[in-house]
């Protein structure tokens, strides 16, 4: 079974590192696998999913995503597989406008629990048809599922398969925190809007010195976010980390893993966090609650004083730390990624 996946880049995010772990294992199970992007730059991501011997196409490098003459680029590699499957918005639009003259299987992936073209009351009857387009789209939480059939209308082609980590990749022992000069708390995240990274910063800045920040990741917003890091004066605190492939190995060293984010589709770095045994901590939201709660902590959407608080206490009582280690490292095997593997190799033999 010839199947190709259509996403934006391989940038950083949870799609794209869907598309590093999914990809080799859907091979391995004897289907002929391979990507295409429509931007094609060369990313920590790109690397580790070429060196797996996955074949990746480009249709060009850098630019726009949304450049229209992409339709017609799209046209000589649909045809030639039996699955397409996309992911992001661009990818989702332009392949369903594609699919008018290319018939085949098509599914796409719903990454989020909501996105802003969500509320442009002219753009819904844009998004009705397009995922008509789609013979399955594969909602990747419960909360993802409810939110696009309050949006477009209940329809069996839509289903939930949960995203998977690589559980032995990040699986680390507990710590033990009772002779820690200092604190390290990481978030992992690209620098967009919904991430959020603002509430972190400004709870780190309420906290004492040995209490140290680390922003992986990177995107549009990073100016923004190193000026705020600056106006609290918080410079020699915070670690800007960039784009990394070894973020197992960030996460051994950091005691504490925040996700502050205003929504996500599942929140993919949380688990990852989990399996890690590094108490999560994330905000009340919509993507994150199903899978923190009663296991990590919840904090309320925005504010910073009670993410604080939390931080704190955890820093500052061993036995609480442990406990709720333990609680995320149990939650996180429910997320073991051969099971999603498993359910889209599934999908596609029927």
């Amino acid at each position: 079974m010839k199947i190709l996946h259509v996403i934006t880049s391989l940038r950083t995010g949870g799609a794209e590192r869907l598309m590093v772990d999914l990809l080799p294992r859907l091979r391995d199970m004897g289907n002929e696998v391979e990507l295409l992007l429509f931007d094609g730059t060369r990313t920590p991501f790109y690397e580790e999913l070429e060196n797996t011997g996955i074949k990746i196409h480009s249709l060009a490098v850098g630019g726009n995503v949304y450049n229209p003459f992409i339709i017609f680029r799209l046209f000589k590699y649909l045809k030639k597989y039996d699955i397409i499957h996309t992911h992001n918005t661009a990818c989702q639009l332009y392949v369903a406008i594609c699919s008018l003259l290319c018939s085949v299987v098509y599914y796409t992936t719903e990454h989020t629990t909501t996105n802003r073209r969500r509320d442009w009351w002219w753009y819904k009857p844009i998004d009705k048809w397009m995922y008509t387009r789609y013979n399955k789209t594969i909602c990747i939480s419960e909360q993802t599922l409810k939110n696009i059939e309050k949006y477009i209308g209940k329809h069996n082609r839509n289903i939930v398969i949960h995203n998977g980590v690589n559980l032995g990749k990040y699986r680390k022992s507990i710590k033990n925190i009772t002779n820690n000069q200092e604190f390290i708390i990481s978030m992992v995240a690209g620098f967009r809007y919904q991430k959020d990274q603002d509430t972190l910063i400004k709870a780190i800045a309420l906290l004492p010195n040995d209490y140290k920040l680390w922003l992986i990741g990177d995107g549009e917003r990073r100016s923004i976010l190193e000026d705020l890091v600056k106006e609290l004066g918080i410079e020699k605190r915070v670690k800007f980390w960039g784009i990394r492939n070894d973020i197992p190995e960030l996460l051994e060293q950091t005691d504490i893993v925040v996700l502050s984010s205003h929504f996500e589709g599942f929140g993919l770095v949380a688990v990852e966090g989990m399996i890690a045994g590094r108490p999560v901590i994330a905000s009340d939201v919509e993507g994150l609650r199903d899978i923190v709660n009663d296991a990590g902590i919840l904090f309320p959407h925005q504010n910073y004083k009670q993410l604080a608080f939390e931080m704190e206490k955890l820093a500052t009582d061993n036995e609480y730390y442990s406990k709720i280690a333990s609680q995320c490292q149990e939650r996180a095997f429910k997320y073991d990624i051969d099971f999603m593997v498993e359910k889209y190799n599934n999908l596609y033999h029927d």
